[in-house]
């Protein structure tokens, strides 16, 4: 057996706990130095541990994994950043003229494969204290795909074009307008077209540091897409997008296809990453302990081995339970529920930017689903609910007690999650419904002893939903919950609300771009139209079959249910399921049984 022990060394507190996982472990107490403290850290000897898994279950923070793998993964081994670190295993095999998608949980080892394979990172095939030469490496990938790349790699003869994961950031690396910047990296000349794909216009003559998240997003992959390289990758290039906004992404991403180009993206959206790619690479492991890349496979195979948690050709099961999904919208449950909340027709009004909003009402236990396109109103809507808005009537919503999540989260709290989460539950912190229904299906208790301002944007946005959940509230209100999040995490996100809504007979608004996740979580929508950024439109409440086809069919999108998991698939545009479902009107949830 291969052993990995990995120790996270900003939970590793050895000044506090007393060296429990040294005075307990049996090799230790056997005069074999397993175990050894360097600095204020403690060091793992992965050579000389039996594996016994005591000095995890001792450790009061949570900072060791072990785990046993079979041998021959180990000549696998492609990179570790250090002693007792994350240890990724394989790489995915890219191939020219095919979009190749890279699906798995967060901490998994997607970005880090992608900065192997930008050249940010040399593999060091596992030996971090004497890391390979190139010439080693290349030796190593002999007769394979990555031997060619790698050596190209190694003379600078392969151009890489990388869209990073955090566009949220760029702001602070670059500075200036966005139509210069552009400019600059526009070695393709293709740049007008991509700005009207991507609907640059409007933000053209902006500065980087005034655009939203989605806007960032679009102007990121434009930049990427500028420039003349042999292999785009992609990292997460939906996040903040509206459904028709992602669609644009994948289409223009999808055209590098034609010139023979090598494209990678990882991606959480599984219709996206659906409709985006060729091919399907899964990774599988334990977040931040390892990950290992799966063989290649076809899109719709290696999404649904993903979903299923079951490799069949490397006879691996990864995950103990399949990820299932409805077939038809789910009966309501809350339908006959008291009216919570009632409102009448509403309007807000700013410069050059009006929404107007039908009457409408919500009941006990129901959660209502909002979707539209950015920049056409969800926010200030659910501002105007949560109080941070005032209607142009002065229209008052009663007197309930709101939770609201904001769209976009500050790390500005100087404490602890811990220490956050107890300022918002107070007494429930403790009680064991709130450890098992909120805290153990975000997996939010790794993060308990760590500092909100050093979160990552996926932890960071785990901590704000458990925070907004904590808070004894009558309507809580979500904005975009789904952002950073990996499919498993928005899942349980999804339950995690429900659980919340029903055990406590309140109700909640999701505005949520994703389609599988809104579909999965709500019981009833309300569709937001018009013209971004001039007029909004939303229509009152109505039930989830009703708004898809509504919602989906100002998109000009048509979706179909895989014939195996159920899960919900994006037609290709012209395509003879897209054309027959759009002359039926159904453009989600289809009438036909699949074969």
């Amino acid at each position: 057996m291969t052993r990995i022990a990995v120790l996270d060394a900003d939970k590793c507190k050895t000044k506090k706990c007393d060296q429990l996982c040294i005075r307990f472990c049996p090799m230790v107490r056997s005069h074999v130095e397993a175990i050894r403290i360097e600095g204020s850290k403690a060091v793992i000897s992965e050579m000389l541990c039996s594996g016994c898994g005591i000095c995890v279950k001792k450790c009061p923070f949570e900072a060791i994994s072990i785990v046993n793998l079979p041998d021959e993964l180990d000549k696998d081994c492609s990179n570790r950043f250090g002693e007792n670190t994350f240890k990724l295993f394989r790489l995915p095999t890219p191939s020219p003229g095919a979009v190749l998608g890279l699906l798995g949980q967060n901490g998994i080892g997607k970005t880090t494969t992608l900065k192997v394979l930008s050249g940010e990172i040399k593999p060091n095939l596992g030996n971090h204290e004497n890391p390979p030469e190139w010439s080693e490496i290349i030796q190593y990938y002999r007769g394979s795909t990555l031997q060619d790349y790698f050596q190209r790699i190694s003379e600078n003869r392969l151009k890489v074009a990388h869209k990073p994961q955090y566009v949220d950031k760029i702001p602070k690396a670059v500075s200036g307008k966005v139509g210069e910047l552009l400019e600059k990296v526009d070695e393709r000349k293709l740049l007008r077209q991509l700005a009207d794909a991507l609907e640059l216009a409007k933000v053209w003559d902006r500065p980087l540091d005034v655009l939203s998240g989605g806007e960032l997003q679009r102007v990121a992959v434009a930049a990427a897409l500028s420039r003349e390289a042999d292999v785009y990758l992609f990292d997460e290039p939906s996040s903040y997008l509206d459904v028709k906004q992602r669609l644009q992404v994948a289409k223009a991403i999808r055209s590098l296809k034609n010139q023979g180009k090598t494209i990678i993206v990882a991606e959480h959206d599984l219709a996206i990453i659906d409709y985006l790619s060729d091919q399907i690479c899964v990774f599988y492991g334990s977040p931040g302990v390892y990950g290992v890349v799966s063989h290649v496979h076809g899109v719709r195979t290696g999404i649904n081995i993903y979903l299923q948690g079951y490799i069949p050709d490397e006879n691996i099961r990864f995950r103990k339970e399949a990820i299932v999904f409805h077939e038809k919208p789910p009966a309501a449950s809350a339908v006959a529920g008291e009216a919570l909340l009632k409102w009448g027709q509403m309007s807000k009004t700013f410069a050059g930017f009006k929404l107007v909003t039908q009457a409408g009402e919500i009941r006990r236990g129901e959660i209502i689903g909002i979707l539209g396109p950015n920049g056409i109103g969800k926010t200030t809507f659910v501002k105007m609910l949560a109080g941070l808005e005032e209607a142009d009537d002065k229209q008052k919503l009663g007197e309930l007690t709101v939770s609201y999540k904001p769209q976009y989260i500050a790390a500005d709290y100087e404490g602890t999650v811990q220490e956050l989460l107890i300022s918002v539950a107070k007494e429930n912190f403790t009680s064991s419904w709130y450890k098992t229904e909120i805290l153990q299906p975000l997996k939010i208790n790794a993060l308990l002893d760590r500092k909100v301002i050093e979160l990552s944007g996926g932890e960071l946005q785990k901590v704000a939903i458990a925070a907004c959940l904590s808070r004894k509230a009558d309507l809580f209100l979500l904005d975009e919950p789904s952002a950073y999040l990996d499919v498993e995490e928005r899942l349980n996100m999804a339950r995690t609300i429900r659980r919340v809504v029903e055990a406590h007979s309140v109700t909640a608004f999701v505005v949520e771009h994703d389609v599988v996740t809104q579909d999965f979580i709500a019981d009833r929508l309300m569709v937001f139209s018009g013209e971004p950024g001039v007029k909004g439109e939303a229509d009152s409440p109505t039930t989830l079959r009703k708004g898809m086809n509504l919602f989906l069919k100002g998109m000009e999108v048509t979706f179909r249910r895989d014939s195996a998991t159920r899960r919900p698939r994006v037609n290709k545009e012209g395509s003879k399921m897209d054309t027959f479902q759009k002359q039926i009107g159904e453009y989600y949830y289809t009438r036909l049984k699949q074969k």
